[in-house]
């Protein structure tokens, strides 16, 4: 499959999934929510639309924003989302999916979990959401006022027009929702790319990154270093590596030097390059 087809399967199961929370958990429930959706679903309170038109029409009024304010380039990553979320809400509002729970909590959890997992899809594909942040964006660029900010301040009001409609329960369970959204959007946005890296300080660093190069098959940089009590010079291995390899590693270093100290950190993400080496 290629490159493309990868991309456009991602942007739409995303939107799938963020249309299946709200449809079957977020609308069901009564639970509040944040950005275009949440705009539309104070909207739908005052007046009886359709949940999936109203989105349809702030998302092309965000997205016509968006291409004015913000240029061609973020047009042309929000334009899937704001006629394929709509699209996929409208088509799952005509199936019976809005009783699949009856308790709250589990709702708002599947709720955020979706939601979370299609924005990451999302994200990862190299698309946009749109909706609520096309207003944080195009705010920042004339105010240099902070993007994050700007989302939670906006995000707030939304929920905020939706109290009125809610109650206090339906209103922590929404919260809830987000949190988990945000959780589940960071991790799937790094699904797949998340590494363990080592840094290793050994006076048998030479054996050591011999090791872990033939044995575990795994890259190594050396970096020179000072001691900082002692100013004696020396050698410290920098290496990469899958979780599954962190113990076989570990092992193996404690048997080659005893003595040896190492500090673990999580990587994010990590671009590999190929190389070959010499026979």
């Amino acid at each position: 499959m290629s490159h493309k087809l990868i991309k456009v399967a991602s942007l739409a199961l995303g939107n799938l999934l963020v249309a299946l929370a709200v449809t079957c958990f977020i609308v069901p429930h009564g639970l509040v929510l944040g950005g275009s959706t949440g705009i539309a679903l104070i909207v739908t309170h005052a007046a009886p639309l359709p949940l999936s038109l109203v989105v349809f029409v702030i998302n092309v009024a965000l997205f016509l924003l968006g291409a004015a304010f913000l240029g061609r380039s973020f047009a042309a990553s929000t334009i899937f989302s704001t006629i394929a979320y709509p699209l996929a809400m409208s088509v799952l509002e005509t199936l019976p999916l809005d009783q699949l729970t009856q308790e709250p909590m589990l709702a708002a959890v599947c709720a955020g979990a979706l939601m979370g997992a299609g924005a990451g899809l999302i994200l990862r594909a190299g698309g946009s959401t749109g909706g609520s942040d096309v207003i944080a964006l195009v705010a920042h660029k004339y105010l240099h006022a902070s993007v994050s900010a700007l989302l939670w301040s906006i995000d707030a009001c939304v929920i905020a027009g939706q109290i009125p409609f809610s109650n206090f329960e339906q209103t922590l369970l929404g919260v809830l929702s987000l949190t988990l959204l945000t959780i589940v959007m960071n991790r799937v946005m790094v699904m797949g790319r998340s590494q363990v890296q080592l840094l290793i300080f050994s006076s048998e660093h030479e054996r050591i990154r011999e090791k872990i190069m033939g044995e575990q098959d795994a890259g190594v940089t050396v970096i020179p270093v000072e001691q900082g009590y002692t100013r004696q010079e020396g050698r410290a291995l920098l290496s990469v590596i899958p979780r599954r390899k962190l113990w076989a590693i570990r092992e193996m270093i404690t048997d080659v030097d005893p003595a040896a100290f190492w500090v673990i950190s999580e990587v994010s993400e990590m671009r590999e390059r190929d190389l070959k080496r010499r026979a």
